[in-house]
């Protein structure tokens, strides 16, 4: 199969937000930093990794009910005071602007209710995979890591550094990073935490103790059964009495950090994904352009799209 490239598009727009300024507006004094930033980062992979294939990936749910009940604290600091994430109001405005101006570019978006969009690139990557075909996952989160997968290859363009600098990041590169087998970040995540998803991680058990756990058991359930089994070998000083005391985080927030493989979705699988070499609708396209005051990205869009052989 020909290669697929997935966006992880709330991370690409909300950098384009905090990276382009909000002084970029159109006509009407409306924001319009995110749409343009997002816009000239596709530009710039199509032109750049020509793929044959691409999926903007979206957030139908941010804070999944199924990863909340696991995890009360998932993404819990995010949440404001209507409930609502805390996604700012030039920002959010935008947000109809860019699905519109992606619809009528041609470019699909996928979202699937009680989903992020992390599993929809986890879903749409282990179908591609398993079809032979190779995936490079666009993002600026670093969870993804845990798709990375030599034998695709599926690995991930991290951001970071910027859509110019991108880190291409494999089995290889995770384990060179991490010190933890390549296909292991989730379960490192998880034995860490990440404060920016409102996970704690295991008290006193920071990168250094949870690569070794990682790399002497393979996983949280193999830690889990070597608890179980009473083994005391391969557990640095400390950490065991520790991973017993958090057995039932362990167990929730394994839940919460593995993203989703297999969502079983129409919308999923009757995708096309082919990469358009023209807008789906010029006319549309263009008054978006000439609205929103996008018409420098927007061309070097479509010159992008049009250049892919």
């Amino acid at each position: 199969m020909s290669a697929l490239m997935l966006l992880d598009t709330p991370s690409l727009y909300f950098r384009a937000f905090f990276g382009v300024p909000e002084s970029v507006t159109a006509p009407d004094g409306t924001p319009v930093n995110a749409v343009r930033g997002l816009i000239d980062m596709i530009a710039r992979l199509v032109r750049d990794r020509s793929p044959a294939r691409l999926v903007c990936c979206m957030d139908a749910d941010w804070r999944p009910a199924f990863r909340v009940a696991a995890l009360p604290s998932y993404k819990a600091h995010r949440v404001a005071d209507d409930g609502g994430d805390q996604t700012p109001d030039p920002l959010a405005a935008q947000l109809p602007v860019i699905d519109a101006v992606l619809d009528a570019a041609g470019l699909v978006r996928a979202g699937v209710p009680g989903y992020e969009a992390d599993d929809v690139i986890g879903t749409l990557t282990a179908r591609h995979a398993a079809a032979g075909g190779a995936v490079d996952i666009v993002t600026g989160d670093r969870d993804l890591f845990q798709l990375v997968d030599e034998r695709g290859p599926v690995q991930v363009l991290y951001t970071a550094r910027g859509i110019r600098n991108l880190q291409v990041m494999g089995e290889k590169e995770v384990a060179a990073k991490y010190g933890i087998p390549g296909r292991a970040y989730g379960d490192y995540a998880t034995l860490r935490g990440d404060p920016s998803d409102g996970l704690p991680g295991v008290p006193g058990v920071g990168d250094k103790t949870a690569a070794a756990l990682v790399t002497r058991f393979g996983s949280i359930a193999g830690i889990l059964d070597a608890l179980d089994a009473g083994a005391t070998e391969g557990f640095p000083a400390g950490s065991r009495r520790r991973l017993e005391a958090a057995r039932d985080y362990l167990a929730a927030a394994e839940t919460v950090v593995k993203v989703v493989t297999d969502i079983d979705a129409p919308e999923l699988a009757a995708l096309d994904d082919t990469l358009p070499r023209a807008p789906r609708d010029p006319r549309a396209l263009a008054e978006l352009a000439e609205r929103w005051n996008l018409g420098s990205p927007v061309k070097r869009l479509q010159d992008a799209l049009a250049a892919v052989s």
